[in-house]
């Protein structure tokens, strides 16, 4: 069980406004209270920060914004002591344009070294004014961007499949890996547990770079004929990581995989590649009975012809969160609610994202001059971007910034969120944190969650039940009636059954 951790949303320890490595330290008792087993920390390398800490000047480093060295050192050291995992949030496919190696690809020459780290290429038409290709920025606008050179004129391009702060490296280049392998081994030897990669399916670029055949995609937004994205080189870069990872026993590798294919997906989990990789199916699913069951179908069988663990989550820091997804107030939370439980009954990982526990929604009327969202810039502020689902967590108190930091939140809480908080909700056994809490132990000690497969039970239309070989029995009841539980002791259930009934919108456990 992951809690992911967005730092700059997660506690406040030194009154800025932005989260950091000593809040989120002072929050692990929490983090123990409420069951989970390991932390993914989104990125708190060095970085100027143009998309949150996804731009690395320095893979080696942790930012002072977030506390230095010794905060993590201490985090990690604490973390274990309470046994729990640290993993961290690693960028292979690019640096930040404020890197050392892009500098002085910046001030080297066309051809040298120094430009081979990256992804430089002469631009088409006259004067080479014309990118090298037509491919768009996952973050809206082109992907290239032309630098000057040395003499001032307009010279090549560079590739940035994100915004123009974070140019893509050349995997090609040995030295691009060897430095990747360092970094790998530099944070394992300071004691952190693994790695989520970001943009795993990324880092290898097709020969030639070909022209995409449709350029009109949304942002953010790819699918598995997207030249820019899970070429067949990745794959022995992967190979590459695992071996280093195979040296520490006991670490592991989780991949940022957005691939459609079940076959081509489950290759990125092989066994000498990743050890687990992001199955996005329930996050994009919407609450209907037959969808999700399809979701969990797909993504049992996307890992089952490799022996994979699958993966499960329902939301992360570039996914609307599920209470909004569902249809927002107390439907979305009960439709939430009862998700989670279908989740946490599912064999595998599962992923929860800070502030999940607590049923918080988006918030998507976050205003305009607060947005750090790289894409409402790059979108010409057409798309709102992914501000809404980062907005900081709700501890205590009735007014913002509700204990998370004592001064100015970097966005604005809304003051609706009084009843949502960590103190609100602790003793409340009604609440949302209560049932994650309960959830989460249930499946931790329970001998009936045993088991890697599911079978599916008959059900009333709009609902779906399975069952775990320990003996567990999930039901959904996604239809707007309540439903006859099937025979078995509820041993819980995301709304209480009543005379044997289980009320739309709910979730039941039964053993």
């Amino acid at each position: 069980m992951f809690y992911q951790v967005y730092p700059r949303s997660f506690a406040d320890s030194d009154g800025d406004g932005i989260g950091d490595l000593r809040g989120i330290r002072d929050k692990l008792g929490y983090l123990e209270l409420l069951g989970v087993d390991a932390l993914w920390i989104c990125p708190v390398m060095r970085s100027p920060m143009a998309d949150g800490g996804y731009d690395v000047s320095d893979p080696r480093d942790i930012d002072p914004l977030f506390g230095g060295m010794a905060a993590m050192d201490e985090l990690i050291a604490d973390a274990h002591d309470r046994r729990l995992k640290v993993t961290m949030d690693l960028v292979p496919n690019h640096t930040s344009d404020r890197h050392p190696w892009f500098a002085a690809a910046l001030a080297g020459a066309p051809g040298g070294r120094e430009r081979d780290r990256y992804i430089f290429r002469d631009g088409r038409g006259l004067d080479g004014a014309i990118p090298p290709n037509n491919w768009p920025s996952i973050f809206g606008g082109p992907a290239w961007t032309r630098v000057a050179e040395a003499d001032g004129r307009p010279g090549q391009w560079y590739l940035h499949i994100f915004a123009p702060e974070q140019p893509d490296l050349n995997w090609a280049n040995p030295e691009v890996a060897a430095d990747f392998e360092q970094t790998l081994r530099f944070w394992l030897d300071r004691g952190v547990d693994g790695f989520r990669l970001d943009v795993a399916h990324g880092m290898a670029k097709p020969d030639g770079l070909p022209d995409m055949e449709r350029v009109d995609t949304k942002m953010l937004v790819h699918d598995d004929s997207d030249p820019r994205f899970n070429n067949p080189a990745v794959h022995e870069i992967h190979r590459r990581i695992r071996k280093v990872l195979d040296e520490y026993p006991d670490a592991v590798s989780i991949g940022e995989v957005w691939v459609d294919d079940n076959i081509r997906f489950g290759e990125y989990v092989r066994p000498d590649e990743l050890h687990l990789a992001f199955n996005f199916r329930l996050a994009e699913t919407p609450f209907s009975a037959d969808a999700v069951r399809a979701a969990i179908d797909n993504s049992l069988a996307a890992v089952a012809p490799v022996g994979a663990v699958p993966t499960w989550t329902l939301s992360n820091h570039d996914i609307a969160r599920e209470v909004t997804r569902y249809g927002g107030g107390p439907v979305g939370v009960a439709r939430a609610r009862a998700m989670m439980m279908v989740e946490l009954a599912l064999p595998g990982a599962v992923f929860i994202y800070n502030g999940a526990e607590l049923g918080l929604p988006n918030v998507d009327d976050l205003p305009e001059a607060v947005l750090r969202d790289p894409v409402w810039e790059r979108s010409g502020h057409t798309e709102r971007g992914r501000d809404g689902c980062r907005v900081p967590i709700p501890w205590e108190g009735v007014a913002p910034p509700f204990g998370f930091t004592r001064a100015e939140s970097w966005l604005p809480m809304p003051p609706e969120w009084a009843a949502s908080t960590v103190e609100a909700q602790l003793e409340e056994l009604g609440s949302t944190l209560s049932l994650y809490r309960m959830a989460i132990e249930l499946r931790g000690v329970r001998p009936e969650f045993a088991g890697p497969r599911i079978e599916w039970y008959g059900s009333p239309a709009g609902c779906l039940a399975f069952r775990r070989p320990g003996g567990l029995v999930c039901v959904l009841n996604a239809s707007p009636v309540p439903i006859s539980l099937p025979p078995g002791d509820v041993l819980l259930a995301s709304v209480a059954p009543e005379n044997g009934q289980l009320p739309a919108n709910a979730a039941a456990w039964l053993v």
